[in-house]
């Protein structure tokens, strides 16, 4: 009798745990499509093109901002055909800082900004992304370069001061340049490249370049090594976005136009192996995983050709493969993080003409109706 009891128990136990770190963690546990909830409000406003988000170690939400462009071009240097001629500005984009009640604060400023020609949408970039080593900000300019209207300053990785002005740490221009990759696309080659996304894995940075296809590393005394050149394997792909799960790294791609339903999840060891985990996505710009395994994907354009206001969503993807829609209507979406509340937190209307001013940060709750019935996790 003792025995069955003590069996019992545990078993009671067990399934405690499991609806606690169902809801704890504020995600669907495997959930049958038509038992998800999820429920979206803004959670901040008035951001120039919002790109990269993190929350910092005091909880606070830091959104790296592509800025307002310039009025500056170059003659000089290379640029894009059909993008240019772009123009830029030392000053255009910033770093925000965003309170627990959504209130928006400047917390880096007189950050490099540019836009591409009018001719094909003005598309703005600055500071793509931050990450955190410690209580120490790093930040990825992708709006800098010659190439891109910005002489003066290179992109790279820079360092956030104690006094929140900013110091470069790492010119990546110049090492894209140095270190050619083996399939660059000719006709939309970036000299200076378009850095997007960066994370931090032991006390290193790791930037994801999508122009050249690559994946580098960054070390805090600014040390840039290659983890991986993309494009020798997989041709241009435009790896948008990576993260850092269970001793590998994952990165998504945008693709090239026509864009429907061709991205794809990349698995890639510290070694520098690269293979497909899932495909048929579209537009990939960011990625998360969640304390269950499973992994958030941010689609920017679903179900057309070419980037289209409010057809964005996320779907969920887990261990076994199933997915799951979790929310549909974000507006040209850029990037994705789930907070210390377990909330999902997406950077909305990251481009196009209502971006400048008009940027949003939407928080996303999910639940499910019957997360310990539905959890294999």
């Amino acid at each position: 009798m003792k025995k069955r009891f003590l069996s019992v128990f545990a078993f009671l136990f067990a399934m405690m745990i499991l609806l606690y770190s169902c809801h704890k963690d504020g995600v669907p546990c495997d959930c049958k499509p038509e038992n998800l909830k999820a429920t979206m409000s803004v959670f901040a406003k008035g951001l120039n093109n919002p790109r990269g988000l993190k929350f910092g170690p005091d909880g606070y939400l830091y959104v790296a901002e592509g800025g307002i462009g310039g009025k500056n071009t170059t003659t000089t240097c290379m640029q894009v055909p059909d993008a240019g001629p772009y123009t830029g500005s030392d000053t255009g984009s910033r770093i925000s800082r965003i309170d627990r009640a959504g209130n928006r604060m400047t917390f880096v400023t007189n950050l490099p900004s540019s836009a591409t020609s009018a001719a094909i949408g003005g598309f703005v970039s600055g500071v793509a992304d931050i990450a955190f080593i410690g209580h120490t900000m790093y930040g990825l300019l992708t709006g800098a370069g010659c190439s891109h209207g910005v002489p003066n300053i290179p992109n790279g990785v820079f360092k956030v001061n104690n006094d929140r002005s900013w110091t470069m740490m790492a010119n990546l221009s110049s090492y894209y340049m140095a270190n050619p990759v083996v399939h660059p696309n000719p006709e939309d080659f970036e000299p200076d490249g378009t850095p997007y996304s960066m994370i931090d894995v032991d006390d290193n940075l790791f930037v994801v370049e999508p122009n050249h296809g690559e994946l580098d590393k960054v070390s805090q005394k600014g040390k840039i090594s290659r983890i991986i050149d993309i494009s020798a394997s997989q041709g241009h792909i435009v790896p948008t976005c990576v993260v850092f799960h269970e001793g590998n790294f994952y990165v998504g791609n945008l693709s090239v136009f026509p864009i429907a339903n061709k991205s794809s999840i990349y698995k890639i060891t510290p070694g520098g192996q690269i293979s497909v985990v899932a495909t048929g996505f579209s537009t990939i710009q960011g990625i998360v995983f969640d304390k269950l395994g499973g992994l958030y994907i941010l689609e920017a354009t679903v179900g057309h050709p070419f980037p289209t206001p409010n057809s964005g969503d996320i779907v969920r993807l887990d261990r076994y493969g199933n997915r799951t829609q979790v929310i549909g209507g974000l507006n040209l979406p850029t990037a994705i993080t789930i907070g210390p509340d377990n909330n999902i937190y997406v950077s909305n209307v990251g481009y196009g003409p209502e971006a400048i001013g008009g940027g949003q940060v939407v928080k996303i709750g999910v639940t499910c109706a019957n997360a310990v019935s539905a959890s294999k996790e």
